[in-house]
């Protein structure tokens, strides 16, 4: 096994990349590993002719995937939006391992981002004793997947300053960034596009100005649409991870992926699953992402400190953390939602104790 902590989508997944392109009979636009088909099916999962199966990397709306695949066959970029934990960056460095065969032509959007993160930078060393010069240039990921031909991904576009997200409007529209300093330009080559993501619950968010937005098509990636969805997409990722870490542990139990994922939709909703019972939300949004996290510390407790099967008293740290951001307001919720549901819902005892304890 790799000793790489987290491989890159086109390594962990080579072998189907690899069997999509052998039966990829389909036209590909320019430059693309595979064709849209082969591409949504790679994130979507099926069986290919000779047997090879192919997970999904995607559990949703299969429309959603689809239009966010055409889009990248145009020359406009793709924006994908949702709440926090909804796959966002997942899908993109799937949609780009699949298409360029690269997934690591990355910006990450911080508060902190500059304009030479997203056009270039220069080796000052070489730019004092031999002035500007190509030699001294340092392209960014954006500027190398442009010379290749590949797509560059924009991690958390509205956390960027307004400023410094309008560089990407001469990129985005005439498809071309200037180098001034050299006095010349580099043109993308054809294959190149971008893919951005946002969201617009986190605090510091920048709003996108019109000008950018009309740049990009956007694919809104919704929450999962039920219980099952939503579990379904907990155990597959918790499992992934799992093997990733080594953990030696039993796979996580889906009793108690289920009661996670129906804690974390019936806070989310304000009201019990049955529709009974009205609860406050807390200041969190409890997404997708956060139950899987909560389930793999679950996984990993009881594998070092237990006998290596995940019990309440293994998650119930990880969903108190999870849901108290918010030590005063978020505390009021939680211990309202403990006593009304938890304590006099059947088989939920072993959960409400576990939760308890940590209060004494």
């Amino acid at each position: 096994m790799s000793a790489v902590l987290r491989e890159h989508a086109e390594q962990q997944y080579a072998a189907e990349l690899a069997a999509l392109a052998h039966h990829d009979e389909r036209a590909r636009p320019p430059r693309w590993r595979l064709s849209p088909w082969a591409v949504a099916t790679y994130l979507l999962g099926g069986e290919l002719p000779d047997g090879t199966i192919v997970i999904p990397k995607y559990i949703g709306a299969r429309r959603i995937i689809e239009i966010a695949i055409a889009t990248l066959a145009t020359d406009r970029g793709l924006l994908l939006i949702g709440l926090p934990g909804t796959a966002k960056s997942w899908v993109s460095e799937h949609l780009a391992a699949a298409i360029s065969g690269d997934s690591t032509m990355l910006v990450q959007g911080t508060a902190g981002t500059s304009e030479e993160s997203i056009r270039y930078g220069w080796n000052y060393a070489r730019l004092l004793a031999d002035g500007p010069s190509p030699a001294a240039l340092v392209a960014s990921p954006l500027m190398r997947a442009m010379q290749e031909g590949k797509l560059a991904r924009l991690e958390e576009l509205t956390r960027i300053p307004a400023e410094v997200q309008d560089t990407l409007i001469t990129i985005m529209s005439e498809k071309t960034l200037p180098v001034p300093e050299l006095g010349i330009e580099v043109q993308a080559v054809k294959g190149f596009n971008l893919i951005a993501t946002a969201n617009d619950r986190d605090r510091g968010v920048n709003e996108l100005s019109s000008a950018l937005k009309r740049r990009f098509n956007t694919v809104v990636l919704p929450l999962p649409n039920n219980l099952d969805q939503e579990i379904e997409i907990v155990q597959q990722r918790v499992a992934s991870l799992g093997r990733a870490l080594e953990l030696p542990a039993e796979p996580a139990a889906l009793s108690e992926i289920r009661r996670i994922v129906t804690v974390f939709r019936e806070l989310r909703a304000g009201v019990t699953a049955d529709g009974r019972t009205k609860l406050k939300s807390p200041s969190g949004t409890l997404s997708t992402a956060e139950a899987i996290s909560v389930v793999n510390s679950g996984v990993a407790l009881a594998a070092h400190f237990g006998d290596g099967s995940m019990r309440a008293g293994d998650v119930a740290a990880g969903l108190v953390g999870a849901v108290i951001k918010d030590p005063v307001q978020d505390r009021v919720v939680w211990m309202e939602y403990l006593e009304t549901v938890v304590k006099e819902r059947d088989g939920w005892k072993d959960l409400y104790r576990a939760c308890r304890e940590l209060d004494r």
